[in-house]
């Protein structure tokens, strides 16, 4: 089943991420790297190593997204992998990063929306958020609205900015979740 979103009549777009995306992406991490706690990244990463992360998970099938508002970079949404051991291949960790002027505009959940789309429709069957920062309310009602519960909280497990950060861990069925097996998928090669 489809995740139903209503978009705004402006250009929006949610596509596939290109070479060409990495400037804009790496801008709008960085942001969050140096003034929040959504990643626990203190650095922020160059250019180069954004592409490298891009397609990483590209070369794992994974859909790696970014939204557009009239052909401008507003956030991008990737699926990785939950863990490295072959038994977790059918479950993934989803990151959704906003441009810090856009937020609150429905970027995050038309991405967020597609990313499910696109995971389901990979026959995976769980998908994990992993938010920095138990405060980040927003984030947390924006999984919530997409039907991820809670799955627990990892108090102080970070330490960024002067201040103990949290991880909240919800949790999303992908299609049938664990009502079916998966067909099977072979295990990704040891690194």
């Amino acid at each position: 089943m489809s995740m139903p979103v209503t978009r705004p009549a402006a250009a929006i777009a949610v596509r596939d991420a290109v070479a060409g995306d990495v400037p804009a992406i790496r801008e709008i991490y960085a942001c969050h790297v140096r003034y929040g706690f959504v990643s626990f990244e203190e650095v922020p990463p160059d250019e180069a190593e954004m592409e490298r992360r891009r397609q990483e998970v590209l070369l794992r099938k994974l859909p790696y997204l970014v939204i557009e508002r009239e052909g401008q970079v507003c956030g991008f949404a990737y699926a990785s992998p939950f863990g490295p051991r072959p038994a977790c291949r059918y479950t993934v960790e989803d990151s959704v990063y906003i441009a810090p002027g856009t937020l609150g505009q429905g970027f995050g959940r038309w991405a967020l929306a597609e990313l499910i789309n696109r995971c389901t429709a990979l026959d995976l069957r769980q998908m994990v958020a992993v938010i920095g920062d138990g405060g980040n309310s927003s984030a947390i009602r924006l999984h919530q609205a997409l039907g991820f519960a809670r799955a627990g909280v990892l108090r102080a497990v970070g330490f960024k900015l002067g201040h103990w950060v949290d991880g909240v861990i919800l949790q999303r069925r992908l299609g049938v979740g664990d009502a079916a097996p998966p067909a099977l998928r072979e295990p990704e090669p040891v690194k």
